[in-house]
């Protein structure tokens, strides 16, 4: 899925995982209104295309992309 747009997800951006929920939760505590994007688009170089890159930025560009996903029992 990396390098076609960055992923836009539900957390909050963060300097660091320092404080960050140990439940494997969205991180939805505001930090200077910046959500976190990760992956990279078509647009960057092929060193930071993984979703372990994260970053935030502009989130109103033809880049960013989200995914859907919901529980089923």
């Amino acid at each position: 899925m990396s390098g076609n747009v960055w992923e836009w997800v539900q957390d909050w951006w963060h300097e660091n995982y320092s404080d960050a929920p140990k439940d494997g939760l969205a991180w939805k505590e505001k930090n200077d209104n910046k959500h976190v994007r990760r992956g990279g688009s078509w647009l960057n170089p092929p060193e930071i295309l993984r979703l372990s890159h994260r970053d935030f930025g502009d989130l109103s560009r033809d880049t960013i992309g989200f995914r859907l996903a919901q529980n089923i029992d």
